[in-house]
């Protein structure tokens, strides 16, 4: 029973922070600390990735109408007047060569460059830190962009070009974790001069994609490496119904909170949850048992299908009890000289 009431509990997390700009990433990594399943390794791996499914089914279900290219019903832009291409709508479906190419970057990254980008950000600390920057980014922007009227305000104006820099803007995210997938394509939709709406609808439907291919991959390899039992198969399906529930109730709130206000609010929560995370990790320092490497086990959520789950080893900053010379020493050691860190990632 401890068991469920823990996958209620994944799933509600992961139902909110899916949509949310704040970072499924950060939270996931506090929760596991926190709470953990009794599940194997292989299935938990498979688990935090799979849940996904839930969460995107909620934006199927609530967008089906904006998302689905076939129809004569509601049709704007048909491909003919007549015959079959009366039942094709041509403005959805340019809507999904746009969100393939928003996708291109982030997949072509992740294809080459995997294991490297796993060795060096994988880690508390670029957690902590994209955290912060991000909130920090939204409020900067907020504040620049108030009182003034976005460019695009509908899902038509967004071309290719705009799609493409949504792409570069997803991509950070796929790169560091901690950054929050829909955080940075929303970051980048309003520097981009798009709408508070549209920006989270277009992060939503970009999400789609993302998210079914990772979690069909992570569950296909599951599938083909180990199996599963019956209480792990409980754990999978509750977790992915809860978070299919919170995630209806988390978009309707969202989209309707947007309309009224700007995202200031989670740009706070995120510099805040990034000091979390970096005072819990320098928790550690405190009492390292005369070691000057610390291990711990890693486990963050998969942005793009390409990322898996590793063990890192790490040395340890200078012990200062500073919080911005905590979080400078942070940034110098792990994301901006990497060649000093102690790295060994564990497959």
């Amino acid at each position: 029973m401890i068991e469920i009431l823990k996958a209620i509990l994944f799933g509600i997390v992961e139902g909110i922070t899916e949509w949310l700009p704040i970072s499924s990433t950060g939270h996931m990594i506090l929760l596991n600390e926190i709470v953990s399943l009794d599940v194997s390794d292989e299935f938990y791996s498979m688990f935090e990735v799979v849940i996904q499914l839930g969460a995107i089914l909620a934006v199927v279900i609530l967008f089906w109408n904006q998302i689905w290219p076939f129809g004569k019903k509601d049709n704007k832009e048909p491909l003919a007047k007549t015959g079959a291409g009366a039942y094709i709508k041509w403005d959805i479906f340019k809507l999904w060569f746009h969100i393939l190419v928003s996708c291109v970057p982030a997949a072509i990254v992740g294809v080459l460059f995997d294991e490297q980008l796993e060795a060096l950000f994988y880690n508390y600390q670029t957690v902590a830190i994209m955290l912060i920057l991000f909130g920090v980014a939204f409020i900067v922007i907020e504040n620049y962009h108030k009182g003034k009227k976005a460019k695009v305000n509908t899902l038509v104006g967004i071309d290719y070009k705009l799609a493409f820099w949504i792409g570069m803007f997803q991509l950070i995210a796929a790169i560091f974790p901690g950054t929050s997938r829909s955080g940075a394509t929303i970051v980048g939709a309003l520097l981009l001069g798009i709408s508070r709406t549209v920006a989270a609808e277009y992060t939503f439907f970009l999400a789609i994609p993302v998210m079914f291919g990772a979690s069909l991959l992570k569950g296909a390899k599951f599938l083909m490496n180990a199996t599963m039992t019956s209480q792990e198969g409980v754990i999978l399906v509750v977790g992915m119904v809860v978070a299919f529930a919170v995630s209806l109730v988390v978009i309707k709130f969202l989209m309707g909170y947007i309309k009224k206000h700007d995202f200031k609010v989670f740009g706070w929560y995120r510099i805040i949850l990034g000091v979390i995370v970096l005072l819990h990790n320098h928790g550690y320092q405190q009492n390292p048992a005369d070691e000057d490497v610390l291990s711990f086990h890693l486990k963050v959520r998969r942005r793009i299908p390409f990322f898996g789950i590793g063990v890192v080893s790490l040395k340890l900053p200078d012990n200062k009890n500073h919080l911005f010379y905590l979080i400078w020493r942070h940034l110098q050691a792990y994301c901006l000289f990497p060649e000093h860190n102690k790295y060994f990632p564990a497959k």
